[in-house]
């Protein structure tokens, strides 16, 4: 049988690359897992109460776009988080998650052709994966743009070549980004939203874990649009609760941003998307509009960073995360150190090359750090991550 080339220069995922790397290798201690970014706080109290009045729904077919409730509440929302006036039934469409509106977004939005050549897509170097589905699938030109400590852990969109920024289509920038943590500034948003009104590209920013800081909630890309008079068809932001709710398994997010490119995303999901059912969107209208619970994990995460200062703070090249809940620990290499995090304590930790791809000199970013999450409770954590300094540090 004949299959498909589009995807034959994708690497297995990077859980099933770590499972080769360890399948075969006896962990040293009792396993212990920081590789998923997957929130062990507890769910709102509310979750079980709604889903409960709200289970006749799973008799009935879902709205694609998100039930009315859903859209205000998420509306509402962006309006007190970033001060941004979104209509609900043209601006906002519900998700089955952030990952697929992430994927689709590039299926939806990208031309087949930009300044009469091939589009390209750009993201960050590391990366999250579903950044980098789009463009194969659509024969585009997939470009990635280093984020390293030298360009304090976010891409330099404004240093590429001009021709190709001209024929750029897609921009795909996280912030918080993931996996390193780092914050865009004002100054960052409004800088690349600039470029793209002068290139004609859209911007898609992923916000997942914009809910997640230490003490000053990250500026967001919607209060940049504002502040600059941005465009807003040059912006679709996305968000989710899997990380600020703590309700991963719900796959409940959104798309937000111009009414055009909404619109466009719209069309696509209702043909080949998945709605998310009834019971679940009436559960996200109540997280959104919520944040007690929010403050709350909040301050759980808050222990963690201060945790994770007091064990790594003396180690040369820690960069305390300023936002998320992962650490981007400074190795030797990044798949040597996962192998003796787990035969020497049973520590899984992820190699930071795992992120990404070899650049056009050949530089594998993030071969030099590992990736761990700081998701299980604080207690639990403490001694993991003692265990880790002990195995990759002394």
């Amino acid at each position: 049988m004949t299959f498909p080339g589009r995807f034959s220069s994708l690497p297995d995922y990077v859980f099933p690359r770590l499972r080769k790397l360890l399948d075969g290798r006896a962990p040293g201690a009792e396993p212990f897992d920081m590789t998923i970014g997957e929130p062990r706080h507890g769910m709102p109290d509310f979750v079980a109460e709604i889903m409960a009045e709200e289970v006749g729904g799973f008799a009935r077919y879902p709205k694609n776009e998100g039930t009315e409730a859903l859209r205000e509440a998420i509306a509402g929302w962006l309006g007190r988080r970033y001060g941004a006036a979104l209509d609900p039934d043209s601006q906002i469409i519900s998700l089955n998650g952030s990952r697929e509106g992430l994927f689709h977004a590039a299926l939806a939005l990208c031309p087949e052709e930009k300044a009469g050549q091939r589009p390209a897509i750009l993201t960050p170097n590391p990366f999250y994966g579903a950044y980098t589905l789009g463009a194969p699938v659509l024969g585009a030109d997939l470009h990635f743009v280093s984020a390293t400590e030298e360009t304090g852990y976010l891409p330099r969109f404004d240093a590429l070549p001009e021709e190709l920024l001209q024929r750029t289509a897609l921009v795909y920038v996280g912030s918080p980004s993931n996996p390193h943590g780092a914050v865009a500034s004002m100054d960052y948003w409004e800088a690349l939203l600039g470029l793209a009104e002068r290139h004609g590209f859209t911007v898609l920013a992923d916000e997942c874990y914009s809910e997640i800081y230490r003490d000053v909630p990250p500026p967001g890309a919607f209060e940049a649009m504002q502040r600059a008079g941005t465009d807003p068809e040059r912006l679709v932001v996305f968000n989710s609760l899997s990380k600020r709710s703590n309700l991963p398994g719900l796959r409940a997010g959104f798309a937000a941003g111009g009414k055009d490119a909404i619109a466009r995303m719209k069309l696509l999901r209702a043909w080949g998307g998945a709605p998310l059912p009834g019971p679940i969107q009436a559960v996200a209208a109540r997280a959104w509009s919520d944040e007690t619970h929010v403050e709350g994990n909040r301050l759980l995460y808050r222990q963690k960073y201060d945790l994770a200062d007091e064990i790594f703070g003396e180690v040369p090249g820690y960069a305390p995360p300023e936002a998320g809940f992962f650490l981007w620990l400074p190795v030797d290499d990044g798949e040597d150190a996962a192998i003796r995090a787990w035969e020497g304590q049973g520590l899984r930790i992820l190699p930071g090359a795992y992120f990404a791809r070899g650049d056009a000199d050949g530089v594998l970013p993030g071969t030099g750090r590992v990736r761990v999450a700081m998701v299980a409770p604080v207690d639990d954590l403490r001694g993991a991550l003692h265990r880790l300094r002990d195995v990759l540090y002394d």
